[in-house]
């Protein structure tokens, strides 16, 4: 039999041939490797940070009172009440007779509305007699026109300013447009809250002492958003998950303003960033994960 003899040329050639191939083989197993790890992965729900704009608010909870009020009283002592024109409730017109009284001499005298508005109360009685100087015969909340009166902390009190539109519901009276009339120049030592007085629309029908409360914007701030359920609070300060090449990254942020259920990030994230939707204990710094945009996964 005959033997096939190798130049230095041809086992050169084959071996060659042979790191390519082994070559080939370890790239390959590194690229499944690379891929079941990868596709092992935990799926998470993803969603890109975007811009929006925020307000900044305070709420303002109390009661109403009467803006101002007048006490109608007769001109003078020992009158006799005789008729009653106008009750509690009533809205009146300025010169509208309310009463009418009987002079001990004889003859009987008008108790007239010196302004328009709600009569908030009355102590008119018929057979009693009037009282010219003590408690008035009839209280008119003049114009009808009312204030939310609250109490917030001295770091809202700060932000607040006469002129800031407020939005306002009121027991029995429904939603309403308001403005901040008054604020405070002290607060009470021992709480260390303010007053601050909210008028309210004149063309409801108010009930004193009713109890409303009133959000009012004191500003607004634009930046980066997240839902609230995207943040993680804990020893290592408030983060978020972000997933940059399929893996996990967490990145500190500061947070600001909260609304709707999306947290304003002033810094630590860019707009487009994928956050993780659900942010947990569970995802560790670079964990492989398989993220599902939040669009997908709902549908």
């Amino acid at each position: 039999m005959a033997m096939k003899s190798f130049t230095p040329h041809h086992v050169a050639t084959r071996v060659i041939a042979l790191v390519a191939v082994l070559g080939t083989a370890v790239v390959a197993s590194q690229g499944f490797a690379a891929g079941d790890e990868t596709s092992n992965g935990a799926a998470v729900t993803v969603l890109k940070a975007t811009r929006s704009c925020f307000s900044d608010t305070v709420e303002v909870a109390g009661i109403l009172i009467p803006k101002n009020e007048a006490a109608v009283r007769p001109e003078r002592p020992g009158l006799k009440v005789a008729e009653i024109l106008a009750e509690p409730g009533q809205s009146v017109t300025a010169g509208q007779v309310l009463a009418r009284l009987n002079r001990p001499e004889g003859g009987s005298t008008q108790v007239q509305a010196p302004v328009a508005g709600l009569v908030s109360g009355s102590t008119a009685e018929i057979g009693a007699i009037a009282s010219g100087k003590g408690e008035a015969l009839f209280n008119i909340v003049t114009g009808n026109e009312f204030d939310l009166v609250g109490q917030v902390p001295t770091a809202d009190l700060a932000k607040l300013a006469v002129g800031q539109a407020a939005k306002v519901v009121v027991v029995g009276a429904g939603d309403m447009d308001g403005k901040v009339r008054l604020v405070a120049p002290t607060v009470e030592p021992n709480s260390q809250l303010g007053q601050v007085f909210i008028s309210v629309d004149p063309n409801r029908h108010m009930l004193v002492n009713a109890s409303g409360r009133a959000i009012v914007k004191t500003g607004e701030s634009c930046g980066i958003a997240v839902p609230l359920t995207a943040i993680l609070y804990g020893s290592a300060g408030t983060v978020v998950q972000v997933v940059r090449r399929q893996r996990v990254e967490t990145r500190r942020v500061e947070v600001g303003l909260l609304a709707g259920g999306q947290v304003e990030v002033r810094e630590g994230l860019s707009d487009g960033d994928v956050v993780v939707a659900r942010a947990g204990a569970l995802l560790r710094e670079g964990d492989p994960v398989r993220p599902v945009t939040a669009d997908a996964s709902t549908k």
